[in-house]
């Protein structure tokens, strides 16, 4: 069998590695007033808040929406208090105008799905599918600060910027092995591929979804909600069990994770919350 040199491999795996983290510490300008923190933006975030309005609209012809219940009268009532705390919030920054371009919607949708999101610029789904598991206001007022948190921190806008540069990353290295054997190449982006999912998209995805819980749990105090209930919600669904995949592996945190970090967060979403205003 032939002999890979896996010199140059590993040479151009680590170079490869390291670009993007490079570029992401040149681009990293966009401060998000939520965190506070500088994050990427390699992806226009108007452009994504323009085109998350037409794949919302689209969506929405394209399934069941219920109206005229008492439930999708509660995913509106929610929808708009969350509104209004993020807009709270933003007042108390002196950062309004963040949220200029956002047109908010509320929708509750038929499906079986235990889930419920927001695109960038405020549209709003919920399943009827995680209702069982909400059960209540609070419950919903848990799920829908976190989908929410997730579009005021931009992670649309950073997801699609570290597709962006492991697409550059994977150009990189065929041009770096392009003198290497067709398998030496082949096994160079396996690697590749392999490593930025597990050390980058992964612990990125994960980053993403703890820092939503963080956002939406001072989200739904702000609104007036009880904050000890983000803690009995992931309860409830860690009762749904899972798929044992190590957290390492894994787009979110475990579920004992989120509610240790929510445990310890919660003081400080009261004063937050006070700070404000508001006394939950």
């Amino acid at each position: 069998m032939k002999r890979i040199n896996l010199k140059p491999l590993v040479f151009t795996f680590l170079a490869i590695t390291l670009i993007p983290f490079f570029v992401i510490g040149i681009t990293a300008c966009a401060t998000n007033p939520y965190t506070g923190k500088s994050t990427m933006a390699l992806v226009n975030n108007d452009s994504l808040i323009a085109s998350s309005f037409t794949q919302y609209r689209t969506f929405l012809n394209e399934n069941t929406v219920i109206t005229g219940t008492a439930e999708a009268a509660m995913v509106a009532r929610v929808g708009n208090r969350i509104r209004m705390a993020a807009e709270k919030w933003a007042d108390s920054e002196g950062q309004r105008q963040y949220l200029d371009k956002y047109q908010w919607e509320y929708n509750l949708v038929k499906s079986n799905d235990v889930n419920a999101w927001c695109m960038p610029g405020g549209k709003i789904v919920v399943y009827t599918g995680i209702l069982p598991f909400t059960r209540d206001e609070t419950g919903l007022a848990v799920v829908m600060g976190h989908e929410v948190a997730h579009a005021l921190l931009n992670h649309g806008q950073q997801r699609a910027s570290a597709g962006l540069l492991q697409e550059i990353g994977a150009v990189g290295l065929q041009i770096f092995t392009g003198n290497q054997s067709a398998e030496t190449q082949e096994l160079a982006m396996t690697l590749y591929g392999a490593g930025s999912t597990v050390f980058g998209t992964l612990p990125f995805s994960r980053s993403h979804e703890t820092e939503a819980d963080h956002i939406g749990l001072l989200l739904m105090t702000i609104a007036g909600y009880n904050p000890e209930m983000s803690v009995s919600f992931w309860e409830r669904m860690a009762s749904l069990g899972g798929s044992g995949t190590p957290q390492f592996l894994n787009t979110h945190p475990s579920d004992q994770t989120r509610i240790n970090d929510l445990r310890k967060w919660i003081p400080d979403a009261r004063d937050k919350a006070a700070k404000i205003g508001i006394l939950p």
